[in-house]
């Protein structure tokens, strides 16, 4: 992956700021997005001051103007577009019943639109270059969990649009890889939005037990490098992986159970 130009949304923070980090190591170009720009500038000149290569640009990315300009300023500083990472995210916590729909429609504007609009703006550089897109999806992506219905649905839909992309580019040379994390330790649980479209603030779960995102950035890395089609981590991800294939009913149970016995769930 070295000298390649590797574009990463969501970059400001958790498996995004990992990702930035483990490509700018390995000596990769690395073009970073997110709405939070001073943390961006903090990432950047680090990044710099260890002998990385990179730029920066606040993105939102449910605004598709603002995706293209991402992707343009990566072609305009480094000529090209290698890998499209597609990081950016965020997630909720209600019940269906108790959440606004405007919790549903942000969630999907995020992690579906902002999805769709950066691969669009980079496709025909990476068809050209037959590089790789990644979406960074999650286990909620394999199976729908209760409390995250929003969430589910976004990384379902994630995980059609980028499976039609693979076939749609089978002789196109075009990699197309979906990685499922397991529970990360992120502050994406922080960020997620309850039923009234406010932030939770606190994360329901010991992040310290849980895979870092240095960890998973390295995997992601090692999948991107040898072009794997599906990256699937933690062994609890794996199991629901195995579990939905040939035990669904039971597994609704075993996810139910688990998800209820989280701090101050919304369920029992």
């Amino acid at each position: 992956m070295k000298g390649k130009t590797v574009v990463i949304t969501g970059a400001s923070s958790g498996i995004g700021k990992a990702l930035a980090y483990e490509f700018a190591a390995r000596g990769s170009k690395v073009v970073m997005g997110a709405r939070n720009v001073d943390q961006l500038k903090e990432i950047a000149e680090d990044i710099r001051q260890q002998g990385g290569e990179v730029a920066f640009a606040q993105t939102n990315v449910t605004v598709e103007d603002e995706c293209k300009n991402l992707i343009d300023l990566a072609v305009k500083n480094f000529g090209q577009v290698d890998v499209l990472i597609n990081n950016a995210g965020i997630s909720m916590r209600a019940l269906f019943n108790d959440a606004d729909v405007s919790v549903i429609k942000r969630l999907m504007d995020v992690n579906f639109w902002g999805t769709v609009y950066c691969t669009k703006s980079a496709l025909p550089h990476l068809l050209k270059n037959k590089g790789s897109v990644v979406a960074v999806s999650s286990i909620a992506g394999i199976k729908g969990l209760p409390g995250r219905t929003g969430y589910s649905a976004s990384k379902f839909a994630i995980h059609g649009f980028m499976e039609s992309l693979r076939i749609e580019n089978l002789k196109t040379g075009l990699h197309v890889l979906m990685a499922y994390p397991g529970f990360t330790s992120s502050n994406i649980r922080n960020a997620a939005l309850v039923a009234d479209g406010k932030e939770q603030g606190n994360s329901p779960l010991d992040e310290g037990k849980i895979m870092s995102a240095e960890e998973v950035a390295k995997h992601i890395y090692k999948a991107v490098k040898n072009k794997k089609t599906s990256l699937v981590l933690t062994t609890q991800g794996k199991l629901t992986v195995f579990l939905s294939k040939f035990f669904s009913s039971v597994l609704d149970k075993i996810v139910f159970n688990h998800m209820a016995k989280e701090p101050d769930s919304p369920f029992k």
